[in-house]
């Protein structure tokens, strides 16, 4: 009797991980809701006068396709995989991205956190050429598939 009591609790927690796995996305989803909500529309205002700026590239005459965003942290080691990951997508020519990383440790990245509603690390948020958000990804993402990405929204546009 003891050894299905066993495998029970096994099988349990077994389901309850997969669960847990199959939901995180929905889980970023309502988290990045929540941090969108704390931010105040003095915040939001400058973080979106901000990203008109500086990633505006049809205002601001310079000259990329995309701005690749990556909210992460210098002690999270998939952010530390995705180090390659970002210097061979700011190295491309064609097509040219912006790549930005900004450090969540850091209190004057919290606005844009905020804004966002970065829930978890690494998140790479990738940018139109008028400073939109058309994608965003948690986790690891290779550079193939940042840069399809990238080529789905040039052709959709």
């Amino acid at each position: 009797m003891r050894k299905y009591w066993q495998l029970l609790i096994f099988v349990l927690l077994l389901v309850l991980v997969i669960f847990g796995f199959l939901s995180r996305n929905s889980l970023n989803d309502f988290i990045s809701n929540k941090m969108k909500q704390q931010n105040s529309e003095s915040d939001s205002a400058s973080v979106v006068q901000f990203i008109d700026s500086a990633y505006n590239y049809s205002k601001n005459e310079q000259h990329f396709d995309f701005t690749l965003i990556e909210f992460g942290s210098t002690g999270c080691t998939v952010c530390k995989q995705m180090e390659p990951v970002l210097e061979e997508v700011r190295n491309l020519e064609i097509p040219k991205v912006s790549v930005v990383f900004l450090n969540i440790m850091h209190p004057e990245n919290l606005a844009m956190m905020k804004y966002f509603g970065i829930s978890a690390v690494p998140m790479q948020i990738l940018l139109d050429k008028q400073g939109k958000e058309f994608f965003r990804h948690y986790g690891f993402i290779s550079s193939n598939d940042l840069i399809y990405s990238m080529t789905v929204n040039s052709v959709q546009h």
